[in-house]
């Protein structure tokens, strides 16, 4: 009875065609369900999209923690700020508006490290103050020249002071120190002035901004110095050495990869490619180097760096790393010059002047000579063989000496002397990267390294 009651539910399924044949009944889904499965669909998109977005986020903590606790510390500020609110005695001394000033100080203010929090805290205290100091110039001026002048003198104020703090930001020394301290001028000296115009007790209200700012900035700078500080020259210096190292393995990798022989064992394709593409690191690194140095002239002393470090030496020390890593997008270069770049990293690493520099930068000198040496006798292989002129004993001695001289094609020479033109066009450059090691090493008054070494 089973078997009979399956064979029918089945064949209910099931519809007869004109040759014999039959084929299943599928019955069309109605809308709800359809808009149920197309729901539930992308409910589960969405979950997986989430759980992507989780895990990358899980990932970058777990890279860098200090992300994370960047963020911890910013929740901190942010809620100690927020006791304004709450506590009636500051609340009723600086007002409503007053503490959302200071809230909104530490969310713009505070940043990853300590230099940029001190170059974003301190133009943004100047800048309030001196927006507010003109504003009250011009409001007593304006205020004394009746109600018909006021407002003249107000716009025109106003336009002409935005005008040449915009035409500041474009000057380099000022954009490169004190370009967020020209824009809160701007945007202060503007919101103050339109409001003293309306507003009576403006000096009050100048007095509470400034007051407020200040408490703002400097509980971003205590909380970014004390509890777990990023310290931008510091990280200026890793970055520097860093480059270092991926220079000097990409110059090692260079050497490997060209003189390879096609037979042999090599080393895996992505551990060769990695090698070989550590230059493109400092190629790219121009512009946080810029910021970083920038940031860091701002620091107080901090670890082995005083308060006035050399920082724009490491600029320099970056730019003749890159006129050296541009050699190696045409070329990857020789185990002197690496050698001579790593030496260089220990002196910044350590802090301490290399006695094996100067050898190391002979040696390389001297095998770019030989070298040049080398390619002097690049075009006798162009010369043809002469030919003898008359059948002597002598030519007919010379004669099987010249036939078995072969011509090296033209383009069998070309790679040779694009690689040697370029490994001394490398070693030149390597040389500015030791001349600016140098001058950092007298700057920062680094120490004698020990000779012993284990």
């Amino acid at each position: 009875m089973a078997s009979e009651k399956e064979v029918s539910i089945g064949v209910e399924w099931r519809i007869k065609i004109a040759d014999g044949s039959s084929e299943r009944l599928v019955p069309e889904a109605n809308p709800a369900s359809r808009i149920l499965l197309g729901l539930k669909s992308f409910v589960v998109r969405l979950a997986l999209k989430v759980w992507k977005f989780l895990q990358k986020a899980w990932d970058l903590g777990v890279d860098d923690p200090r992300k994370v606790i960047h963020c911890l510390k910013v929740g901190t500020a942010l809620a100690v700020v927020s006791l304004f609110y709450y506590m009636r005695a500051l609340y009723e001394g600086f007002g409503k508006n007053a503490v959302m000033w200071a809230i909104m100080t530490v969310v713009v203010v505070f940043e990853n490290s300590v230099g940029a929090t001190l170059y974003k805290s301190l133009n943004r205290v100047c800048g309030t103050f001196l927006a507010g100091f003109f504003a009250l110039g011009v409001h007593s001026v304006a205020s004394q020249s009746g109600q018909r002048f006021e407002p003249i003198i107000v716009g025109a104020s106003v336009f002409l002071l935005a005008s040449a703090a915009t035409f500041s930001r474009f000057i380099p020394s000022v954009k490169a120190r004190f370009d967020y301290g020209a824009m809160i001028f701007i945007l202060t000296f503007s919101l103050v002035s339109v409001s003293g115009y309306r507003v009576d007790e403006l000096f009050e209200m100048a007095h509470h901004r400034i007051s407020t700012i200040i408490i703002g900035t400097s509980l971003c700078i205590i909380i970014s110095m004390l509890i777990c500080p990023i310290w931008a020259g510091q990280e200026l210096y890793t970055l520097t050495t860093r480059n270092m190292d991926k220079l000097t393995t990409s110059l090692d990798g260079c050497v490997e990869e060209y003189f390879k022989d096609s037979g042999s064992v090599v080393e895996s394709n992505k551990e060769c490619h990695k090698k070989l593409q550590g230059y493109k690191c400092v190629l790219i690194s121009k512009a946080a180097e810029e910021s970083m140095a920038n940031f860091a002239r701002w620091e107080p002393g901090h670890g082995p760096f005083n308060f006035r470090h050399p920082w724009q030496q490491y600029l320099k020390i970056g730019s003749s790393m890159r006129s050296c890593a541009y050699c190696l997008e045409a070329l990857n270069v020789s185990s002197n010059s690496s050698s001579v770049i790593r030496e260089l990293a220990i002196t910044i690493k350590t802090m301490k002047k290399s006695s094996n520099i100067h050898s190391l930068v002979g040696e390389m000198n001297s095998a770019v000579q030989e070298l040049q040496n080398d390619l002097k006798s690049l075009p006798k292989l162009f010369n043809p063989p002469s030919m003898p002129e008359a059948d002597t004993p002598e030519n007919k001695k010379i004669e099987p000496i010249s036939r078995t001289m072969v011509k090296m094609p033209l383009m069998e020479i070309v790679p040779l002397l694009t690689l040697a033109s370029l490994l001394i066009e490398i070693a030149t450059r390597i040389s500015g990267i030791v001349d600016a090691v140098e001058e950092l090493e007298n700057l920062a008054e680094f120490k004698h390294a020990s000779n012993d070494k284990c």
